[in-house]
């Protein structure tokens, strides 16, 4: 498997269908492969290696999910109570209907009102402009910051449908991260830090830098016009914002995020058997909870963020408390009701806990589902898979 996998990235990373690459396989007692090949940054010879420091954008929201199911095992958030009690805009947010002919926009009240389950299922009706144009567009005609501004005000976008109704990737995450600082006097990262990644000893993941983590930063790189890669240096979450994202926030290693991948395969427990997640919580997290919705394939609404996303098309998926689930056993070889997910800069994972594997694999490039990227890591997978 090391020599079939060391041939496949190297060769990758040789040839310029991406900068660096950085692959790790885990199964329960502890880590199967990792290599890391090309660059941090095409311009500069600094070899990516597997401490590099990569923004995993949305794979942070898993992470962000278990620290709120510790939570609801404690009894300081509950799934089903109206997340108004906590956030009273939550209780205000209303349904965006469309536009009017003077392009303001037109809102009514919804039906329901949204749960913390909601949030973490993505079915309380909130989106990203990235994959929906009325949000951009919603944005433009109030005034409203991307999401990525850090901004608190980029938050008061208003839902697309009736909490329940169907699945919408979007900014849920980010307010269970409220939630869950509201919940425990913390700030977001501190609580993450004292009873998520402290525990799993991660301790290349955090939100703000550090002069450490900043030393092995890799690069973003856009994807251009015939596949040229371009480097971006400026590119960076910010570093003082006014909410710490729990949706797509965090920098971390390929590393220290296979630990996170190794305790979902040990029922929440981490390397030294302290327990993270309660097996009741890991098992929470683990199941279908948005019943016969599926997940659809994701249209781009900003090409330049990322691409139509559509992962193992024709295999329905369904998603948990933090994870997107397969429905079926992929082509690479993932048992069917794994848990996977990816972040914007090409970051992707998976959790088989059937067959007892898992990885993670990270690159730095925009746009989103970038094609040379993501054929590398289903490659990736099907051989620690043979192997």
């Amino acid at each position: 498997m090391k020599t079939e996998i060391d041939d496949l990235l190297s060769r990758a990373a040789g040839d310029a269908d991406v900068p660096g690459v950085i692959a790790c396989v885990s199964d329960r007692t502890g880590t199967l492969y990792e290599g890391g090949f090309g660059t941090r940054c095409l311009d500069q010879p600094t070899e990516m290696t597997p401490d590099a420091v990569v923004w995993i954008a949305s794979m942070t929201k898993a992470i962000t999910c278990a620290a709120a199911m510790q939570l609801v095992d404690g009894g300081e958030l509950d799934l089903d109570t109206p997340a108004k009690s906590l956030i009273p805009h939550l209780g205000e947010v209303q349904v965006l209907e469309g536009f009017d002919a003077a392009g303001k926009p037109k809102l009514r009240p919804p039906s329901r009102e949204i749960t913390l389950e909601h949030l973490l299922s993505h079915t309380a009706g909130f989106s990203y402009e990235i994959w929906n144009a009325d949000i951009a567009r919603y944005q433009q005609a109030m005034g409203l910051p991307d999401i990525n501004s850090g901004l608190d005000k980029a938050l008061t976008t208003p839902l697309l449908f009736d909490p329940g109704a169907r699945w919408e990737y979007g900014i849920n995450i980010d307010w269970a991260g409220k939630l869950i600082e509201i919940a425990s006097g913390q700030k977001l990262g501190e609580y993450l830090q004292e009873n998520v990644l402290g525990p799993l000893g991660m301790q290349d993941t955090a939100f703000l830098i550090s002069p450490s983590m900043r030393e092995r930063l890799a690069t973003i790189h856009h994807r251009g016009v015939g596949s040229a890669l371009t480097p971006d240096s400026a590119f960076e979450v910010p570093q003082a914002p006014e909410f710490e994202s729990g949706g797509a926030g965090l920098y971390s290693t390929a590393r220290d995020y296979l630990k996170f991948v190794r305790m979902m395969l040990n029922d929440g427990r981490s390397d030294d058997g302290e327990t993270v997640l309660t097996s009741a919580a890991a098992a929470r997290m683990s199941t279908n909870a948005i019943g016969s919705l599926n997940v659809p394939a994701m249209r781009t609404a900003i090409p330049q963020l990322s691409n139509d996303a559509d992962f193992f098309p024709g295999i329905e998926k369904r998603w948990s408390l933090g994870f997107m689930i397969n429905d079926g056993v992929t082509p690479t070889g993932r048992s069917i009701g794994s848990l996977s997910w990816a972040g914007l800069s090409n970051s992707y994972y998976w959790i088989d806990q059937k067959k007892g594997i898992g990885g993670v694999f990270a690159t730095q490039i925009l746009p989103f589902f970038d094609q040379k990227a993501l054929s590398l890591y289903n490659e990736f997978e099907r051989l620690a898979y043979r192997g």
